[in-house]
């Protein structure tokens, strides 16, 4: 997007299609989660990973006409995107074995509590009273979800728990970035990644199937990469024209798209301890979001009173206004 668009636009614009924008980005890569989960059982995690390298970097080549795409900070690009394909490997290995979509979004939702607390140790952040509470309570609606006899009551969830850990780690990494390289150029190296590490796990997960697959399961293949590639770009151009605490309500909006792209593929229902530790967790989250607004807010308000108490000092004594020197006096000189 051309440098000045975002602030030609009125705030409230700019607020509402940075959420219409990020919005259709989460509806487009659930329906690529949807079919790369589909797609799973022909062609195995390794082989998925490789296509969706492949045609994600196309989408991103494409959409960003070739623009942006150089990286700065390699190391830490690259330990970003290896940490990022070990995050692939979590869930699709947990789509294979039978988790739905709505069960592996469930989880997913710790992620923001997950970079809450991490953000302290990697960032230097300070959490409040208020925050490190929500996300306590937060944390027990995970044990809600992973209760023994639960729906998530399996290893896999445990996989996958870690892999969010991992997800949220990625997510700092990405704030650190944006300081030095473009969302593109994030975006793509991540895709880069996955086709050099898929290509070293086929002997760990071997295809299924045959080499080539079939025309549907390669056209939701291709459509797995190319839709994560333009998921990718919505995400950069949502975040570079709307505020990020207006934004980050709509991340839980993919809960909504498992329940339903899970419940008309393959009936997937939800047990209740799943969605009843979900609504914690999502509670818990968007309590955060709202402090961090708030956090801002008071920042915002403080720097702008030490800018005015410095400009005040250093105009120095005011001079008496006109209307005090002009007033009208009394016969005694009495104002």
């Amino acid at each position: 997007m051309p440098e000045g668009t975002a602030r030609s636009l009125p705030l409230r614009q700019d607020a509402l299609n940075g959420i219409a924008t990020i919005a259709a980005g989460y509806a487009i890569i659930s329906c690529a989660d949807a079919a790369v989960k589909w797609a799973l059982p022909e062609v195995g995690i390794a082989v998925a990973m490789i296509w969706r390298g492949v045609f994600g970097m196309i989408a991103i080549a494409l959409l960003s006409r070739g623009q942006g795409l150089r990286p700065r900070r390699l190391p830490l690009l690259a330990t970003r995107s290896v940490l990022h394909c070990a995050v692939t490997v979590t869930f699709y290995l947990a789509w294979a074995r039978g988790v739905s979509l709505a069960d592996s979004y469930a989880v997913n939702a710790v992620a923001p509590l997950a970079m809450t607390m991490l953000a302290v140790p990697l960032l230097g952040e300070r959490v409040g009273w208020r925050r490190i509470t929500s996300t306590a309570i937060g944390f027990a609606g995970v044990l809600v979800m992973l209760q023994p006899g639960g729906e998530l009551w399996r290893w896999e969830a445990g996989v996958l728990l870690g892999g969010v850990c991992l997800l949220a780690v990625t997510r700092i990494w990405t704030r650190v970035l944006a300081a030095t390289d473009t969302p593109q150029a994030i975006a793509f190296a991540l895709l880069f990644l996955h086709v050099p590490m898929g290509v070293a796990l086929l002997p760990v997960f071997p295809s299924p199937g045959p080499a080539w697959p079939g025309f549907g399961i390669a056209f939701a293949l291709a459509f797995l990469g190319l839709a994560n590639g333009c998921a990718h770009f919505l995400f950069a151009r949502a975040f570079a024209i709307a505020p990020v605490a207006v934004l980050a309500p709509w991340e839980y909006s993919i809960l909504i798209w498992g329940l339903a792209l899970g419940f008309a593929i393959w009936g997937e229902v939800p047990g209740w301890t799943t969605l009843a530790g979900a609504a914690v967790v999502v509670g818990a989250g968007l309590y955060n979001i709202h402090r961090e607004r708030v956090r801002r807010q008071q920042e915002r308000a403080a720097a702008t009173g030490v800018a005015a108490s410095d400009r005040r000092r250093a105009e120095g004594p005011q001079a008496p206004s006109t209307a005090a020197v002009n007033r009208p006096r009394g016969p005694q000189g009495q104002a």
